[in-house]
């Protein structure tokens, strides 16, 4: 009997979703599990990978039985994964030395200072396509090296989360290329491989990464016995290398061609667009795709924290809806949104800088914060949510216009996914904020979907990438509204004057905390 079920996996910051889906690309189950992040000193981010392990096979299994197709008819895994910050430093066992610092840790702010001081950057750009900053896995690996002697003396290697978990499925050890270039500073962006020549500027031994790099579509190895019992599947399942889980999600959402572009907003914002090359900058993140490797590249910007805002805000805020949620078995933030929408564009003279973890690409400033501003007594907590959603979008726009003056060839329309995607406030507000229209696939499966196509994709069950386009069916157009635009278009001037006014002052209360945030 032929085996025509694929699974995807993706491995988040904030928890990890599974679907299996048909060959034609009928999406038959899904398993979701939700988990924290470790943080403990302010803008710390860490991760143990026993998490992300147990979350895999539990969401496996789960989607499985939701499916309710036979184990024995799964064809194929594919594995994508979060922004690995410095990988999960392993010994000679292949066990963890320590949790993984996460894309989200700010505390290597000595290491980029370092760089900054000792590294040609030109060459370092000139090579790895990328530039300097505390979201780099590389400076992360340099912060073990200077404060953790222990365990850099007895770190065998560093390795991204996806293949951390391929490691535990399938005993074998690959780095796919979207993962290796996103560690930044010692990976070749155009020749493909690990650089010597920057690994030794940097002071990292490439003893330390792991040797085996493969397209998102290679074979690593296959499901163990004791990894089968443990996912409710059989041994001898191949799994597939997968990717970073922005370009993964980018081709879930009908990314097939240059200059498409899309905006990945779950915990954080990766605002991505295809290309051949042109247009590479140190002010955004630039990495192999997961598809067409030797020849396109993904690139993106994007702000460190959106719906981690929104989840803040229902956490220390939210306690009515999340128990009104309950009792009506409704989402407390469909909830949120209810009241939010009473507000006007603007939110009556409130304005968020969205800096809660510092922030990314292409601000580019670890030491930047949250911000409030414009707060009056005749504000309520609707008028506060509101303003965090436009505070994501504002974000958004400044990403895109960064791709822009970079010389990206980016289209009109920008499709979104992730849970942003099912707010339909929100997502009128990104029409509304960035001009453009905005299209969300039905369905919203976001990365897993890609990591089943490409499952198919490396075993043979599936032509090319271009079939995701059939996968996802319909989408969903929102188009900006005018009117709303212009309005918009004065707060967004006032947002990005805002952060130049009080740059100082932010960097001030960091340093009188200490410095480490």
């Amino acid at each position: 009997m032929p085996k025509n079920y694929l699974i995807g996996v993706d491995i988040g910051t904030q928890g990890t979703k599974a679907v299996v889906v048909s060959k034609e690309g009928e999406v038959l189950g899904i398993g979701f599990e939700e988990y924290q992040v470790e943080q403990p000193r302010p803008s710390w981010a860490e991760q143990w990978p026993q998490v992300w392990e147990e979350a895999v096979y539990h969401t496996i299994r789960s989607s499985v039985e939701r499916a309710g197709v036979p184990p024995t008819d799964v064809a194929a895994i594919c594995i994508s994964g979060l922004y690995g910050g410095s990988g999960v430093p392993v010994d000679r066992d292949l066990k963890p030395l320590r949790p993984c610092l996460i894309w989200m840790d700010r505390r290597a702010t000595d290491e980029v200072r370092w760089v900054k001081e000792n590294v040609d950057l030109e060459k370092l750009f000139r090579i790895t396509g990328n530039y300097v900053d505390t979201y780099f896995g590389y400076t992360k690996i340099l912060w073990v090296k200077r404060h953790e002697p222990e365990v850099w003396k007895r770190a065998y290697k560093f390795v991204p989360p996806s293949s951390y978990v391929e490691l535990r499925l399938t005993g074998q050890l690959a780095v796919d290329f979207s993962s290796a270039g996103n560690l930044g500073g010692v990976f070749d962006l155009h020749r493909l491989t690990w650089s010597e020549e920057m690994a030794k500027a940097l002071g990292i031994p490439l003893e330390l990464m792991p040797e085996r790099l493969v397209p998102s579509t290679e074979v690593v190895g296959e499901l163990t016995s004791e990894a089968a019992k443990r996912c409710g599947l059989v041994a001898g399942i191949p799994v597939v290398a997968g990717g970073i889980d922005a370009p993964m999600a980018t081709l879930s959402a009908g990314a097939i061609e240059p200059g498409d572009n899309v905006a990945m907003m779950g915990t954080s914002t990766c605002w991505g667009v295809v290309h051949r090359g042109e247009g590479l900058s140190p002010d955004l993140v630039s990495m192999p795709h997961v598809v067409n490797p030797s020849e396109e590249i993904y690139t993106w910007g994007g702000s460190a924290t959106s719906g981690a805002l929104i989840r803040w805000f229902r956490d220390q805020f939210g306690q009515a809806e999340k128990e009104a949620g309950e009792k009506l078995g409704l989402d407390p933030y469909r909830l949120l949104d209810l009241k939010a929408q009473e507000v006007p564009p603007g939110s009556e003279g409130l304005l968020v800088l969205p800096y809660f973890m510092g922030e990314r690409a292409p601000l580019w400033d670890p030491k930047a914060r949250g911000t409030l501003v414009g707060l009056t007594l005749y504000h309520t907590k609707a008028h506060l949510y509101r303003a965090l959603m436009e505070a994501a979008a504002y974000s958004l726009r400044h990403s895109i216009e960064t791709g822009k003056e970079c010389g990206l060839r980016i289209k009109e329309e920008t499709r979104v996914v992730g849970g942003v995607a099912k707010s339909k406030l929100w997502t009128q507000i990104l029409a509304d904020v960035t001009g453009r229209p905005i299209l969300t696939p039905e369905g919203n499966v976001e990365a897993p979907l890609a990591d089943a196509l490409l499952a198919g994709i490396g075993i043979g069950l599936v032509p090319d990438h271009r079939r995701i386009v059939e996968w996802i069916g319909t989408v969903q157009r929102v188009e900006p509204r005018e009117e709303v635009h212009a309005k918009y278009d004065r707060y967004y001037r006032l947002y990005r004057k805002l952060y130049q006014d009080i740059s100082e002052t932010m960097h001030a209360l960091v340093d009188l905390e200490g410095g480490e945030i």
